[in-house]
């Protein structure tokens, strides 16, 4: 069985500017030729490794149209309009990173979803199957629309440094997305929540603390779900609401959440964990994007590792 871990390659967001603008109809279409560019998703026997690019620039909240790709589905119809068309050649670069996404995100391993324009061909690769009822072609629920924006979310990375994280909660139908005893001990720092929703136009995406707690010596390259809000340059647009357990249930086995509520909308979120050694300290000898010069030894005037300003 493998277990779905993501990569942090780059930075957090640009893919989810570019898919909040697309407000006519856009949604992918099955196909097997091999992806065209981009970077390169895999398995190992051990866990399935997504390679994340998301930037933190110029997100909006357009929204994707509710007539376009929510409603199409995920399947051979989808690309088979002139509005994915439009879309799509608006800036395929940035767009083929949204597609990447939306699908690892809502299509199951083992399964592509292809584009072709011009002679290029552009395939997405499924990876954790959140959205079985979109991904099969029928219209998406709003669960299904949910966990998706709470996937991609969590995919966040500013300082585009390589990192892997554990993704766990339910899928879009309800059931527990697949996970090992083994992952968990792992990955065994409890991280983060993510909820929202990037499809309606106006809600956007949120992160929480889900416990992870750092020394003035340590730092984290994934900021987004860290104690105390993190400042807008950090993870601008989503919003950080704080404690997870503020806002979100968890389910019986107390290992992930099932739910999160916010401003009266109930979401269904996704939970992240991460590896001990992914964390930085200090002094290690090694100046991280994460720390910068000065006179201290704090991360955020690591002088032992970064030299004086």
């Amino acid at each position: 069985m493998l277990l779905k871990t993501f990569e942090s390659r780059r930075s957090g967001w640009e893919f989810l500017a570019v898919l909040l603008a697309c407000a006519v109809g856009c949604g992918p279409a099955e196909g097997l030729p091999e992806e065209t560019g981009g970077e390169e998703w895999g398995s190992t026997a051990q866990k399935i490794i997504v390679g994340n690019g998301l930037s933190l620039n110029g997100l909006s909240l357009n929204g994707l149209s509710l007539n376009g790709l929510s409603l199409n589905g995920l399947s051979l119809n989808g690309l088979s309009t002139s509005g994915f068309n439009d879309w799509f050649q608006g800036d395929a670069t940035v767009r083929n990173e949204v597609m990447k996404y939306v699908v690892a995100c809502a299509v199951p391993s083992g399964e592509t979803r292809s584009y072709t324009s011009g002679g290029t061909t552009y395939t997405w690769n499924g990876v954790l199957g959140l959205a079985p009822g979109w991904a099969n072609g029928s219209a998406a629920t709003t669960a299904e629309l949910q966990v998706v924006s709470a996937c991609m979310a969590a995919h966040a990375n500013k300082f585009g440094i390589n990192v892997t994280i554990s993704l766990l909660g339910l899928n879009g139908a309800g059931n527990t997305i697949t996970y090992t005893t083994q992952e968990l001990a792992d990955y065994s720092v409890k991280e983060a929540c993510f909820f929202g929703n990037l499809f309606d136009g106006s809600t956007g995406v949120y992160g929480g603390n889900d416990g992870l707690s750092l020394t003035s010596s340590q730092s984290s390259p994934r900021v987004c779900g860290l104690a105390g809000s993190p400042n807008a340059s950090q993870c601008t647009p989503m919003t950080y609401v704080g404690s997870c357990a503020t806002y979100c249930t968890r389910d019986a086995t107390n290992t992930f959440y099932t739910s999160c509520s916010y401003n009266g909308v109930t979401y269904r979120p996704v939970t992240t964990r991460m590896q001990p050694a992914d964390f930085y300290s200090c002094g290690d000898g090694v100046c991280q994007a994460t720390e910068s010069c000065g006179t201290g030894t704090t991360t955020k005037s690591c002088a032992a590792d970064c030299g004086a300003c």
